[in-house]
């Protein structure tokens, strides 16, 4: 397939585009206390996984009491003031190195449209620290479902139609085989993943997925898919 026959494209922002494994780690270490600075990357991951399932509410509200859970789980430091500043920590995650550049490079060729878990208030934040690329966004806020739930790809699939684009024009993209590849997949999507995590054992701080989804297109970084666009369109040869 060609990636320019597409004319829209959809991402993931938490751990596609937003490093949220970097934000998460360097938060916990910094200000959980001396435990929370030697602890292994799973041992802060694990009991954070499980702090976000009991805690799946809006981002900018809920991290603070995910915090709450994996610390007191993990004998971190647990008192209400730096739950709050790992909730502030949470708005301010990282991007990944290459996904400003590759983002303005992919808008100048397609719609890009944000599918984030996020509710509005992080995602502003986000999509502010990645440039403000999108020409639009969907949260948790207009779907009332996250995903993996297929809603919220039904959703993005009508509003998208509204504005006179077929699914087949719709390239989705992201790191997720749990929140994205395997349900967009079954919901009728062309998939591409980024697999932030490749090289890497497991899948860190996003759910192991029950079955390991094969993607229409797979890429390791961001960059990689927009060099693969401009090679398309000759701006780079080949090789690259």
């Amino acid at each position: 397939m060609k990636i320019t026959d597409f004319k829209v494209m959809t991402f993931d922002i938490v751990g596609t585009l937003i490093d949220f494994e970097t934000g998460v780690l360097n938060a916990v270490r910094s200000l959980g206390g001396p435990k929370a600075a030697a602890a292994s990357d799973d041992e802060i991951f694990e009991p954070y996984k499980r702090g976000r399932d009991a805690h799946y509410g809006r981002s900018s509200f809920a991290m603070k009491d995910v915090y709450l859970h994996l610390a007191r789980e993990c004998g971190f430091k647990d008192d209400e003031a730096t739950a709050e500043a790992f909730q502030l920590a949470c708005l301010r995650w990282p991007p990944f190195a290459d996904s400003v550049e590759a983002l303005r490079r992919l808008r100048k060729n397609f719609r890009l449209v944000a599918m984030t878990n996020a509710d509005r208030t992080a995602y502003t934040a986000y999509a502010h620290t990645l440039g403000n690329p999108f020409h639009d966004g969907v949260t948790c806020d207009e779907t009332g479902c996250a995903k993996p739930d297929p809603r919220f790809f039904a959703y993005n699939r009508g509003r998208l139609s509204a504005l006179g684009y077929r699914q087949d024009e719709i390239l989705h993209v992201a790191q997720s085989q749990h929140h994205d590849i395997g349900v967009a997949r079954a919901e009728g999507y062309t998939v591409c993943w980024i697999q932030r995590r490749m090289g890497q054992v497991g899948f860190g701080g996003t759910p192991a997925p029950k079955v390991l989804t094969t993607p229409d297109l797979h890429f390791s970084s961001l960059k990689q898919l927009a060099d693969a666009v401009d090679v398309e369109l000759g701006r780079l040869p080949a090789a690259a």
